[in-house]
């Protein structure tokens, strides 16, 4: 581990406010042994200089000055009554056993992502009807592989695919909801939001 990096480790803070900002060749750590209560955390550092290693943060604001893209860091972090903002890409949360050395010690409960953009991102392991999640043009599939036979017996606009059921790229078991951003999503599928929004509203399970 280079010096020059940004470590927060070994301690507890309590309202304080976190700015995690660096140079660009330096790396921000959170944890080990590391607990936030009532703090605001401010990100500005991209995805790939934010390491969590099994941080606690408990009623605090994290808030991202910039978007996080495939950040599965996140899955280490045990979040309890945190709210989020800002745009999230390909982030996943919740304990993701398997994933890696801290992946199991994840866990999100009464967590509030509301005021934030999720697209592509999923949740693992947890209690969905504690999280409140962003209201449309964000759009979330609740238990996906559960409903997987529902979602994948109807006709989809454009080549949006709700959920994988099998081959290489199918769920992990541990996903139980799903998150897109429906103007990415349209892009992405060659349709548009409304179509996609008529799509989804079939469903009482794709929270919008």
């Amino acid at each position: 581990m280079w010096l020059g990096n940004i470590i927060h480790e070994n301690q507890e803070l309590e309202g304080e406010r976190l700015e995690l900002s660096g140079e660009a060749d330096q790396v921000v750590y959170l944890g080990p042994n590391l607990t936030l209560r009532r703090c605001t955390v401010i990100v500005r550092v991209p995805a790939n200089r934010l390491s969590l290693r099994g941080p606690r943060l408990i009623d605090c604001t994290i808030e991202f000055k910039q978007e996080q893209r495939n950040h599965r860091g996140w899955v280490s972090a045990y979040l309890k009554g945190c709210r989020f903002k800002g745009r999230l890409l390909g982030t996943d949360f919740g304990p993701f056993p398997g994933y890696s050395t801290w992946g199991e010690h994840g866990h999100v409960e009464d967590c509030d992502f509301s005021e934030a953009r999720l697209d592509l991102c999923r949740f693992h392991g947890c209690d969905m009807r504690t999280v409140r999640l962003p209201q449309w043009p964000s759009f979330t599939i609740v238990d996906p592989i559960g409903h997987g036979r529902e979602l994948t017996s109807v006709k989809w606009p454009g080549t949006f695919s709700p959920v994988t059921l099998e081959g290489r790229y199918k769920e992990v078991p541990s996903t139980v909801a799903v998150s897109f951003y429906a103007p990415a999503e349209a892009k992405r599928s060659g349709t548009t939001e409304a179509e996609l929004k008529s799509a989804i509203e079939r469903f009482d399970f794709i929270v919008r």
